[in-house]
């Protein structure tokens, strides 16, 4: 059995069986997934809940720190101690599949398998996710042609439409071109899914009925008196809830050990929430004894998020924090991608910020050093050294090479810090104006001096608290490759404003999106893409993908 499972053979339902899931509530997608019933959730209410485990990292380098890997080797880890672990982590997007990354279920011997389906087509939520967004797109446009009664003012449309894959050229499109019966021509653009406010609302969703009411309250625009207009309004919300209604269902999986994760929503850390489903999580709490998830990016992306937005909306709190540094990210941010140690010891000031967000939340933190096949004994040495100066426990983690073996030292690690009382907290309290929500999220995580509203922005601000949207949580969209909005600052930059363009109020996830500097809610593709790699052979297999 044991050889199994590390080679991840074991069949589905046998897994879903283990950790205690009815046969009514595992439907399998063939032998390597299966779709979990919510009423396993329910059934379960109560079970005692599992700790929770949040994996983030330092400020990241382009090409990543390997948080993916290390979350997978750490739940493989605890399985070798005799822990009852399972994996809580989002679903890959093709954009970044075929863009940057060109794969996002880990790598070497701490993968999700089967890899390829699961960062292709997977189970399909995030196609019927775009199509339930384009939906509601195409029922706005319906209502031009056919007499407007609502009187919706087109000036006024936020709602875009969107696509799974990196193409900068939707950004800002023109609609309704080539008479009256094409629709009312006007600007909009494409957000990557990713970003949709469905992706987020399926992310937060409890069950169907919540589902439902959040597609409702989804604002798209304002009638030409100013009044708001919700896709309830536009007749689109009960359709678009049919077309998610099995996406909204967690995905099990499994590792490359046979440990069982649950794969569920995409949201990207830069402009989304950036954390899996709060449904897995939820379900993942009563099926284990220790639930790792990942918040995407650095320490002030995903993870402020995942604190500030998605344990205050689940009424969750993670006991323990691993923050992944590198060899690479630590030269990086010491100024220098290819120097040594010196540039190591100037790089540390990005980790010691991160960690200064995490205890800012009131939360223990556990560094694991993720090593790569280029660092050398001396250089992971240092880094060791260097993340002990900080006084939190330390571990190497070596999931590519070594799988859950290399991953022990961080899993007992974890154990040990886990054990002991936390005293979380958030950066803001929700009754705060929206501006000083903000400023807070960008002094005492970003380390800014300040924000800057841009006149756009202040008119936004003050609308939404007109409109008694001035209770939700924030989240930010910004940079990921640094600290502040500017990705060439790199470190711990200090004394800068945070300049804020726009908000968002995404009326049906329940919180306003703050866009800072030149963010762009659609990545384009880079020179050298993942996609001119990735191809299929003689024998019909794909090649290229990872």
């Amino acid at each position: 059995m044991l050889s199994r499972m590390r080679t991840g053979s074991r069949p589905i339902a046998e897994l879903a069986a283990s950790l205690g899931l009815e046969p009514a509530e595992v439907s399998p997608y063939g032998d390597f997934a299966a779709k979990i019933e919510l009423s396993a959730i329910d059934r379960l209410a109560g079970h005692p809940d599992g700790r929770l485990v949040c994996v983030t990292a330092m400020t990241p380098t382009k090409g990543g720190e390997g948080k993916t890997t290390t979350a997978i080797s750490l739940v493989q880890g605890l399985a070798r101690i005799g822990e009852r672990p399972l994996l809580c982590i989002r679903e890959p997007s093709l954009g970044p599949v075929f863009g940057i990354k060109g794969g996002g279920t880990g790598g070497g011997r701490s993968q999700l398998v089967p890899m390829e389906r699961i960062n292709l087509h997977f189970t399909g939520d995030i196609h019927a996710i775009g199509a339930a967004n384009n939906l509601l797109a195409a029922m706005i446009e319906s209502q031009f042609v056919h007499g407007n009664p609502l009187r919706l003012d087109p000036a006024s449309i936020t709602w875009r439409r969107c696509v799974d894959m990196n193409d900068r050229a939707l950004r800002l499109i023109t609609v309704g071109l080539g008479g009256p019966v094409n629709g009312e021509p006007r600007d909009t653009g494409f957000d990557i899914t990713a970003a949709s406010e469905v992706m987020a609302i399926v992310a937060v969703a409890r069950d169907l009925a919540d589902l439902r009411t959040r597609l409702g309250a989804i604002t798209v625009g304002a009638t030409v008196d100013g009044d708001p207009v919700t896709a309830e309004q536009i007749g689109a919300a009960g359709s678009m809830a049919v077309l998610l209604k099995d996406a909204l269902k967690p995905n099990l999986v499994r590792t490359t050990e046979g440990a069982p994760a649950l794969v569920h929503c995409g949201p990207f850390a830069n402009i989304a929430h950036g954390n899996n489903s709060l449904v897995a999580d939820l379900l993942g709490l009563k099926l284990a004894d220790y639930v790792v998830t990942e918040s995407g990016f650095g320490a002030d992306m995903g993870f402020e998020k995942f604190v500030d937005i998605v344990c205050r909306l689940g009424g969750i709190v993670p006991t323990t924090v691993v923050l992944v540094a590198t060899v690479q990210a630590l030269k990086h941010h010491g100024g220098d991608p290819e120097g040594g140690i010196a540039e190591m010891e100037r790089g540390v000031d990005n980790l010691r910020a991160c960690l200064r967000i995490v205890r800012e939340c009131g939360l223990d933190a556990v560094i694991a050093v993720n090593r790569f096949g280029g660092d050398t004994d001396d250089e992971i040495a240092a880094a060791v050294r260097l993340a002990e100066g900080l006084g939190v426990p330390v571990a190497v983690c070596d999931g590519f090479e070594k799988g859950g073996e290399g991953a022990v030292a961080l899993a007992e690690a974890v154990v040990a810090v886990s054990a002991a009382p936390v005293n979380p907290g958030f950066l803001y309290e929700l009754d705060m104006p929206i501006a000083a929500k903000i400023e807070a999220i960008a002094t005492r995580a970003y380390g800014a001096a300040g924000i800057a509203l841009s006149p756009e922005a202040q008119e936004q601000a003050a609308r939404f608290e007109r409109d008694g949207l001035g209770g939700l949580p924030v989240c930010m969209a910004k940079t990921h490759l640094s600290l502040s909005h500017d990705p060439a600052l790199l470190g711990a930059p200090a004394g800068f404003i945070l300049p804020v363009r726009e908000l968002r109020a995404y009326t049906g996830a329940g919180w306003i999106v703050a866009v800072c500097g030149d963010m762009q809610t659609m990545p384009g593709l880079p020179a050298a893409s993942a996609a001119l790699r990735i191809d299929i052979d003689a024998a019909g297999e794909t090649v290229g993908l990872r």
